[in-house]
């Protein structure tokens, strides 16, 4: 009998009150899933002092998350790891590896093995693996979501959320026959035709995030895959679980082993990604740093990379705005997932008497439920680690020495039974000059900083010398001025009374300036495009060397 690893539960579903018990088949599905991709045993009991089910982990050591090569969830023999808390309590869960230069290597093998098969399978086929994708997906969400929680802190609604939108781009890819439809020209020139194919790259690489484990992932391979090619993922090392069901399920819907590899690690598994010449193409969501090097280091070697990086999302408030609707949008937009959101709602700036609505904006943050995610009514959950929580802290203290007001400081809050967790309340910075740090770093926490202009001029103005192009808004029930907000602003992605403007996945996720680096963008007709290479064929047939094979019922004679 396995020694049993602590007296704390490894896994627990609650989503429900701590008197209710979790539907068992949602739980069971949850545990059945979670023993899949964690080197450990799990197991379901009924606590007996209160009637809430329980899984613990039995294994001689921490558990250690496991890889997904040729279509099969195998152990690592990575000897070095890094551990994944809880955020909301720092307890321990378990331990991802950082695989070895071979297991990476076999990743590639098996995609590119793959792949030989696959780009010569029909469009139809593709289509149908979507399909059927697509109804796993929706049917496991809350399986995908209850990892999420556990591993991102999220609440459960961010949480499915996070699922719901990366689903979509799935839906889209549904359509893959009208998106990869090339061109042709007929009688270009005397019996000569032109056609254009959309042929597919080979193997492709995602580099993937901690704040959205479920969505970035499939941004990036389904459409990848949809298109003909096979890939690799990445994710995050904090928050291993949702690529991994992904790809399990990637696999129960049909792909081929080795359509789709899942591997972890940090540096040297993001300079392998870079550097092997088979991985044609590289997606990466995340940070500044790291998408510099990743643009640098693929692009040196002959790569296609797409990167979408920081941000600093402004708002406009115009006095004419609907003042209810508005707050509400800035409130849910700017503390939402706690902040860590690369189109998070970052700064507002206040025009003209729009700045009496401050008192207002801070009644309505206070009202927000701060909880570990998994507690019914939670608005906002902790953010991912104790570094990032102290970096938050330090930018908001920046801020005050700068001269900026604090009219609600949500540093110092403890939540009850969660007292180790890494949390912050909604924080509103006031008074707020683009010279201050607060300002010019990227918070990505759940802070607002207020500014305040006399004209809409003034506002534009400071938005289009911020660095970063991500997403602004404007608020405003004046036709005419929102449609000059937009003609002026610079930035990829613009919303007219829409707070967080990311497009549905008909359209492309086009943030620009010092967000991007890359040519096309994510999902859309660019996504495509980036996930597939022109092919022109220029063919002559000439009329005069037609074989006439009309029939002829006369009597055969030798001509």
């Amino acid at each position: 009998m396995p020694r049993r690893l602590n007296a704390r539960p490894f896994f627990r579903y609650e989503s429900f009150s701590s008197t209710q018990a979790a539907p068992t088949n949602v739980l069971t599905e949850s545990m059945a899933l979670l023993a899949r991709i964690v080197k450990c045993e799990v197991r379901i009991y009924t606590s007996p002092s209160r009637s809430t089910r329980f899984a613990r982990s039995y294994c001689n050591a921490v558990p250690a998350v496991k890889i997904y090569i040729d279509g099969q969830i195998v152990e690592s023999k990575a000897t070095e790891f890094t551990n994944v808390h809880d955020p909301a309590t720092n307890q321990l869960l378990y331990r991802t590896p950082k695989c070895t230069r071979d297991e990476m290597e076999s990743a590639v093998q098996s995609a590119q093995k793959a792949y030989e098969k696959w780009r010569h399978t029909s469009v139809l086929t593709r289509q149908n693996l979507m399909l059927k994708y697509q109804a796993l997906i929706r049917e496991h969400s809350k399986d995908i979501a209850v990892n999420l929680v556990r591993e991102n802190g999220k609440t459960l609604a961010d949480a499915e959320g996070d699922v719901l939108r990366g689903l979509q781009v799935v839906d889209a890819c549904t359509s893959i026959p009208m998106l990869q439809m090339g061109e042709s020209t007929t009688n270009i020139a005397t019996d000569m035709d032109i056609i254009s194919y959309k042929v597919p790259l080979g193997v492709t690489a995602s580099i993937c995030p901690f704040n959205f484990p479920a969505m970035i992932p499939l941004w990036s391979f389904p459409i990848s895959v949809a298109c003909g090619n096979a890939a690799i993922l990445k994710p995050s090392e904090r928050v291993p679980g949702a690529s991994m069901i992904l790809a399990d399920l990637f696999t129960k819907a049909g792909a081929p082993a080795g359509l789709l590899n899942v591997i972890h690690g940090q540096h040297a598994a993001v300079d392998f990604i870079c550097e092997h010449p088979d991985i044609k193409a590289v997606s990466f969501v995340g940070s500044d740093q790291a998408g510099k090097y990743i643009y640098k280091q693929s692009t040196a070697h002959g790569k296609r990379v797409q990167c979408n990086m920081g941000a600093k999302n402004h708002c406009v408030v115009l006095p004419d705005a609907n003042k209810n609707k508005t707050l509400s949008q800035i409130t849910g937009a700017a503390f939402g997932a706690a902040g860590q959101r690369c189109m998070a709602l970052s700064v507002a700036i206040f025009v003209g008497k729009s700045k009496e609505w401050i008192p207002e904006l801070v009644e309505a943050a206070k009202k927000l439920k701060v909880n570990a995610g998994h507690v019914p009514g939670t608005d906002l959950g902790p953010v991912i680690s104790p570094q990032a929580k102290q970096r938050i802290i330090e930018l908001v203290e920046s801020g005050v020495r700068d001269g900026a007001k604090l009219p609600l400081d949500g540093r110092g809050i403890v939540v009850s039974g969660f007292e180790n967790g890494n949390f912050v309340g909604p924080t509103v910075l006031t008074d707020v000059k683009p010279t201050m740090k607060c300002y010019t770093e990227e918070i990505f926490g759940p802070v607002l900083s207020c500014m305040f202009t006399d004209t809409t001029d003034e506002a534009i103005d400071i938005i289009n010398k911020n660095p970063y192009g991500n997403g602004t808004a404007v608020f405003t029930t004046n036709g005419a001025t929102a449609r000059a907000f937009v003609n002026r602003i610079e930035a990829g992605q613009v919303g007219v009374n829409v707070p967080i403007p990311v497009p549905l996945p008909m359209f492309s996720f086009t943030g620009n300036k010092g967000s991007f680096l890359g040519d096309m963008n994510f999902y859309g007709k660019y996504g495509v495009n980036f996930h597939t290479q022109t092919k022109t064929i220029t063919q002559l047939w000439r009329s005069d060397d037609a074989t006439d094979i009309a029939s002829s019922t006369a009597m055969p004679t030798m001509q």
